[in-house]
């Protein structure tokens, strides 16, 4: 672990040359969570019921027991890697977050978003170093630049990335906006090195601020179904669970849960849950 001071960390958009970076840094987040979600599908009631039906019905056909009940659970697993999507429990969006990252450099580079420990301790944060970048190949220095589609683009959203003295520790992916006012918080992803520094709350914090002072009245966050650390993270921050207001409330809930869903899976299991604040 590695003692951070928070005040000297500058948080600022993805450029270009860090997607490669923050490929990794998500990948390295969402590992083992792909795992996670297909165990909690597994062990629903509804499931096991359908897998003893179909066990049975193969006990009579290949005369093993070890066999009927190997089969199914194998050929389901292999159908939730392939149906599952991708980028859930990742930034939980069904969109494959490869292209996500990949078009979300795009628009003003220079953006950064104030640091309110910097404010607290009237320091200024320091100014990122330039980082060092991999010499491209003449393959790739050749290659025309990818054309990204505007509607890819416009969808892409924006990613956010705590620069510690020129190295990524740490982002925070926000989807597009689909609704005046309302924002999505898709994934916040913390370097294993710095965790346990404050550094994901800083993140959620510093966009949060940014978000309110342009006109958002709400932000939500999907977590990964089985994530209690995600869950706790941002209860801690302030959010709650969509659907699990009292009845005086619910009106006005209803409605957000018809637009505001979680990610589905086999059966319609739920993958993720919501969680909201008003800023």
């Amino acid at each position: 672990m590695v003692r951070l001071e928070l005040d000297q960390v500058v948080i600022r958009r993805m450029k270009e040359d860090d997607i490669e970076t923050v490929k990794a840094l998500i990948k390295e987040g969402g590992e083992g969570t792909e795992n996670r979600l297909i165990l909690h599908v597994l062990t629903r009631p509804l499931c096991l019921f359908i897998l003893a039906i179909v066990s049975s019905v193969l006990r009579c056909l290949v005369h093993s027991f070890i066999l009927a009940l190997a089969i199914p659970v194998f050929l389901l697993i292999i159908f939730l890697k392939i149906t599952m999507p991708r980028a859930t429990g990742v930034l939980g969006t069904s969109r494959p977050y490869w292209d996500y990252v990949g078009s979300s450099f795009r628009g003003a580079q220079d953006d950064t978003l104030e640091n309110p420990y910097a404010r607290i301790s009237g320091k200024a944060a320091a100014a990122a170093k330039k980082r060092r970048v991999k010499p491209k190949t003449k393959e790739e220095a050749s290659a025309p630049p990818e054309k990204i589609d505007p509607d890819r683009e416009e969808a892409a959203g924006q990613v956010w990335l705590a620069d510690c003295d020129g190295e990524i520790a740490g982002c925070a992916c926000r989807e597009s906006e689909k609704r005046p006012g309302i924002r999505r918080i898709c994934r916040v992803v913390v370097g294993s090195w710095y965790r346990r520094e404050g550094l994901g709350r800083l993140l959620v914090q510093s966009l949060e601020r940014r978000e309110r002072e342009v006109g958002a009245r709400r932000i939500y966050a999907h977590v990964p179904f089985p994530s209690k650390l995600g869950e706790a993270f941002f209860r801690k921050l302030g959010y709650q669970p969509l659907g699990e207001r009292t009845r005086e409330e619910d009106e006005e809930e209803d409605e957000e849960v018809k637009v505001e869903t979680a990610e589905r899976g086999f059966l319609g299991f739920p993958l993720t849950k919501v969680y909201y604040k008003d800023l």
